[in-house]
Order: C-alpha cells, then structure tokens, then sequence
C-alpha cells in the first residue's frame, strides 16, 4: 500500500485529487497545505477522519516539516499541487509566487533528493510537478501546445510556475531524481475557489449580480473537468517514465464568453422560477487585465497515446456536473465567500 505526500492538498485540483485517491485506490495520503486563502478544510470534511488520509497544516518550504513527514510515513511519491495560483493575485503582489512556487519547490525537491538517497535511490520513488498551460505563453488562432513547445510565460504567475518547472527538470538530469511535470489545461468543478471564472459565474448569476467579462470576451481555454484531470495525476504516476512531461487537456476549446452562455442557458433551465432569468442579462464587459493570454489549446495525444488515459467528461457534461454541485452545496459556497471558512471576510473577488 503506497504512501503519497500530496501537497495543496486542501486546494481545488488537490483536495479532489486526495478525495478521489480515497475512493478509488488503496493509497495512503499524507496531505500537507499551508491553509492559505484558497485552502478550505471544508473540502476535506468528507474524508478527515479516514484511516488512510493524514492533514498535516504546514508550508512546503519548511525543510525540517517535510523531511520529517517523508521519514515517518515512508513516503513512496510526492504530488506537488502547493502553488500561488490566480492571475490577477500575482499582478498585484508577485512575491508571494516567488516565494511558494519558486522556493517552495526548490525546498520540496531538496528534501525529496534527501529521502530517496536514504531511500538507496528507490526505483519505485516519484516526484510528480503539477504545472499549467500558462507557462507556454499564448497561442495564436492554430495549433496546440506540446510538450516541446518553449516556455513563453506572460505573467507574474506563469513565470513562477515555470520556474519551478526548470528545476524540476534539472534535478532529474543533474540529480538523477525521477521526477514527473504534467502541464494542464483550465479546469473546472466540484470546491473550485470562487474567483476563477465558472463558480464566480454561478454565484454572482445566483445572486443576480453583474458577470464580469474582461475585453471582448474572445480569449480561448481548453476546460478539463478536474476529475478527469485526478485520474491523468494517478496514471502518471502509475506508468509515467522518469523525467517526462505530459499535457493534459480536455478537448474543450471554448471563449470566455461561450462558457458564460453555456452557464447561463443551464442556469435558466435549472432555475425556472429565478427573477434573474434570462441570467444572460447579467453579462458585464470590464477592462482586460495586462498580459492576458489570448488563447490555450493542449495537446494531449503523447499522454493517450503512451499511457491510454482519456477525458471522461464533455465540456457540456462536465459543466452539467459541476452547475448541479454548487446548487447542492449552497453552505459550502456561503462559507467561502462569506470568509467563515476561515474566520474572516475575502474582502475581494476577482474577475476571471
């Protein structure tokens, strides 16, 4: 039975990722999160008690923490999921990227170096990065991004990410340590932080408040719904080859301004009676934020077609999916954007 140390654990893509290990394997958890805004124990609620899950709260640049976390428990794989994650956030303070994203992972890497050398340099042992599309820069109106496409990063954000994802690949090539970098495309779902574009369209279209959309509305993601990202993570880890990089995108290219019909059309069809029907009525334009990427397109084919993984969700689906959860979990949504799920008000909700 493995033991992994997933770190961020109690975020979005972490916490669902922790969740579905739970459900589905056999694996042993050891989830370290520093509980920073966008961490909320209220996503963990389900499976704290777990025989298999351990919360650890805790920074991931503190050397002393994980070395004795990985000593312990016999840790077998690291999952870095602990990041600074929104755009807008690291425009108006990129320090705290560098820190977390940068040292955090340097930290991380050193710490893991150590153990698997105590370890005798176990074959078995994994590093597993997770990063994003955005460290590629922005596509124009063709093509995808491979894994050999160059790191053109246009944000505080992304540049922090793929720093971090430099020196995971140099300490696999000067180290030997056999880590693993998946690089994903947007993702949506069930415990999404509601200043990323989908939830904040449910929520503010709830309340029948303004649905910021920035520019014209035309910039391009590729949506994969995060379930379907944690089973790419598990495969990966499973099958993946020391030292590779592998995209996962969910086939979904859809504007802004797409998803925010989409969402709306379901709205009003889920929501009859609403006073905000039609809540496309709703939609704002505001200013386009500096270094806003035009358009993202994963290709993913390396990944399915070495490792046989696919997306189980359409974007349509998917979304269906993640719409009927979030009218579901109206206490969860209160208690993020109230702030009581960490004993204060956000003060703030951004635009996505």
């Amino acid at each position: 039975m493995p033991t992994y140390l997933v770190t961020g654990g109690a975020g979005f893509i972490g916490g669902n990722f922790v969740r579905h290990l739970l459900e589905t394997t056999e694996v042993r958890v050891v989830n370290l999160d520093l509980l920073t805004y966008a961490g909320n124990l209220d996503t963990l609620a389900e499976v704290m008690a777990h025989p298999r899950h351990t919360f650890v709260q805790g920074d991931i640049a503190d050397a002393p923490l994980i070395d004795r976390l990985l000593e312990e428990h016999g840790v077998d794989a690291i999952v870095n999921f602990a990041a600074e994650s929104h755009v807008d956030r690291s425009i108006e303070g990129p320090a705290r990227f560098i820190e977390t994203n940068i040292a955090g992972t340097f930290n991380l890497l050193e710490r893991a170096r150590a153990h698997w050398v105590r370890r005798g340099r176990a074959e078995s042992f994994r590093f597993l990065q997770v990063s994003t599309d955005e460290v590629y820069g922005s596509l124009g109106p063709t093509g995808h991004f491979t894994e050999s496409t160059p790191y053109a990063p246009n944000s505080p954000y992304s540049a922090s990410k793929a720093a971090s994802d430099h020196l995971v690949r140099a300490w696999y090539h000067t180290y030997g340590l056999p880590v693993l970098t998946t690089n994903c495309s947007n993702n949506y779902g069930p415990y999404q932080f509601p200043e990323k574009l989908i939830p904040l369209m449910i929520l503010k279209a709830q309340a029948g408040e303004p649905l910021p959309i920035y520019g014209d509305g035309a910039n391009i993601r590729d949506w994969l719904y995060v379930i379907d990202h944690c089973r790419a993570i598990e495969r990966v880890l499973e099958a993946g080859a020391p030292g590779e990089v592998y995209n996962v995108g969910g086939d979904s290219e859809r504007t802004n301004l797409q998803v925010v019909d989409t969402l709306c059309g379901l709205l009003d069809a889920r929501l009859p009676d609403s006073p905000q029907r039609p809540h496309a009525r709703l939609k704002t334009f505001v200013s386009d934020r500096p270094g806003h990427d035009r358009r993202y397109a994963i290709d993913a084919s390396k990944l399915k077609r070495t490792l046989g993984w696919e997306p189980l969700e359409t974007f349509e689906s998917g979304l269906g999916r993640t719409l009927d959860w979030y009218l579901e979990h109206p206490e969860w949504c209160r208690r993020v954007t109230d702030g009581s799920y960490r004993g204060e008000r956000l003060g703030v909700v951004h635009a996505a």
